[in-house]
């Protein structure tokens, strides 16, 4: 190793939101880029590091590479902040407010994190709506990737919500949730103003998210490049429209799936529970009860890490699932219920009836339980996580979006995917009881050839010569260059 340290391995930064869908993301990314040879800087919230590091196997999983470190930053929030349900609006105003400041500072105290072992950061990867990383980066002549951890259509239309507005397709007035919308290149045929991203389903322009959103999106294009966690058989005419703008593209989805197959193909030790990284406890006692339960007779209930249901939500999707006759596996957050007294709380109903045909835990091993032979189904609140890894073990979906890029997920999953079904904008019994029926028995056999199909698809586009794989080996290629 000579003094100007070329024989160095390129180094690159990793920044997500402080969100664990994205995060999660951003950690698998961080893992392949290690097995390829690279060094990588994970810059993480103090707050959801901590957690990582109470409820998660993320200390171990990366001891094995020796380039690989985090380092913690502040999120611009008190400990005791929600972060879920309505206080996630608060994430990315405290982001700009609190952590770009302080990242601008770390960066240029740090030499960009260079030292004896390690060259200065020559490739920044960043969640693709902190532009203040991108300013960083052109002003310090570092190559900048930006990752939209949102599904691609998520990311199409927030990139249109100029066009969309000047259509007078938004805001959105009255009853017009069902009205076609025309301005999204590429889904003029089935998508409603319904199923558009949660930050534009708005009825005032000056929305303070959807007025960061719009502004973060339109800058996505001074990145040197744009990571998306999917597959061209997957969302390819969502590709070719974003191409057109950012030409340097590199879908390498789906990534969790991409990532168990390059460390098989390695002989990496490696489980579907490796790559956990979670920010509550898992209760992995629910492995033992699927293992008593009848093949495909299990409906998965998990409504990801930032939704908040009310009481009598809660206890509508509670009587439609029982009043299915369905067997049941159900993810209830600790935080996740919201009483009128403003107190968390599950109702003692709920506990004591779910017993016969139900199983409720805090958190769950996601990625083992959908690939368990006892899950038929998913209810999911249509998270893009969620939906790759109901994809890749084959699970039909029910999908109750929340907020953000799931109310476009659940359409895609219903109705250009045709795996699975759209119960958004509803919470009733009756309909909850008819469609888990649905999609567990009475249509079964209509969602499962095409999931299986989708599931080799996403198989073949991370396997050696597949379409994700080729453009992770080019995104390998374009941070060394940056190194030269």
């Amino acid at each position: 190793m000579d003094s100007d340290g070329v024989n160095l391995a390129p180094h690159v930064l990793i920044f997500p939101v402080p969100i664990q869908g994205h995060v999660n993301t951003m950690l698998r990314l961080a893992e392949l880029l290690c097995l390829s040879g690279l060094d990588v800087t994970f810059l993480i919230s103090e707050f959801n590091h901590n957690r990582l590091l109470k409820h998660s196997t993320v200390a171990s999983r990366f001891a094995k590479y020796p380039g690989f470190r985090f380092q913690t930053v502040s999120d611009g929030l008190p400990d005791d902040h929600p972060r879920a349900g309505e206080g996630f609006v608060d994430i990315l105003p405290a982001l700009l407010r609190v952590t770009a400041p302080l990242f601008k500072k770390m960066m240029t105290e740090t030499n960009f994190f260079a030292s004896a072992s390690q060259r200065p950061v020559s490739c920044i990867i960043a969640d693709g709506v902190m532009n203040f990383a991108i300013d960083f980066a052109i002003e310090n002549g570092i190559s900048i990737l930006y990752f939209r951890t949102t599904s691609s259509a998520s990311f199409w239309a927030c990139f249109r919500m100029t066009e969309l507005t000047e259509a007078g397709e938004l805001p959105i007035k009255g009853e017009g949730m069902d009205l076609p919308v025309k301005s999204v290149p590429a889904m003029e045929d089935f998508l409603r103003r319904r199923d558009l991203p949660g930050y534009c389903r708005i009825n005032d322009l000056n929305d303070i998210t959807h007025q960061i959103l719009k502004r973060e999106t339109l800058q996505t294009t001074r990145a040197h490049g744009l990571i998306l966690n999917t597959f061209e058989d997957l969302e390819g005419p969502v590709l070719s429209q974003i191409r057109k703008h950012c030409p340097r593209l590199y879908a390498i989805g789906p990534n969790h799936y991409h990532l168990q197959t390059r460390m098989e193909a390695k002989h990496t030790e490696t489980t579907t529970s490796g790559a956990s990284a979670s920010f509550w406890e898992e209760d992995r006692k629910c492995l033992v009860w699927l293992d008593s339960q009848p093949e495909k007779s299990v409906i998965y209930v998990s409504f990801g890490s930032i939704t908040v249901v009310t009481r009598d939500q809660l206890l509508e999707l509670w009587y439609g699932l029982v009043n299915s006759g369905q067997r049941f596996l159900w993810v209830i957050r600790p935080d996740s219920i919201m009483g009128k007294d403003g107190k968390s709380e599950i109702p003692a109903e709920l506990e004591a009836g779910t017993r016969e045909k139900g199983y409720m835990v805090g958190w769950a091993p996601q990625q083992e339980v959908l690939n368990h032979p006892a899950v038929g189904g998913f209810l999911t609140h249509s998270g893009w996580n969620s939906t790759l890894e109901s994809i890749v073990a084959g699970v039909p979906m029910l999908c109750w979006p929340y907020f953000a890029d799931q109310f476009i997920n659940s359409r895609f999953v219903s109705e250009v995917w045709k795996i699975g079904l759209d119960m958004k904008d509803t919470c009733d019994r009756l309909i909850v009881e008819k469609m888990v029926r649905d999609l567990m028995d009475v249509r079964r056999e209509e969602f499962l050839p095409r999931i299986d199909r989708m599931r080799n698809l996403a198989k073949k586009a991370v396997s050696e010569g597949g379409s994700s794989y080729n453009d992770f080996e080019d995104l390998v290629d374009f941070i060394r260059s940056t190194a030269v």
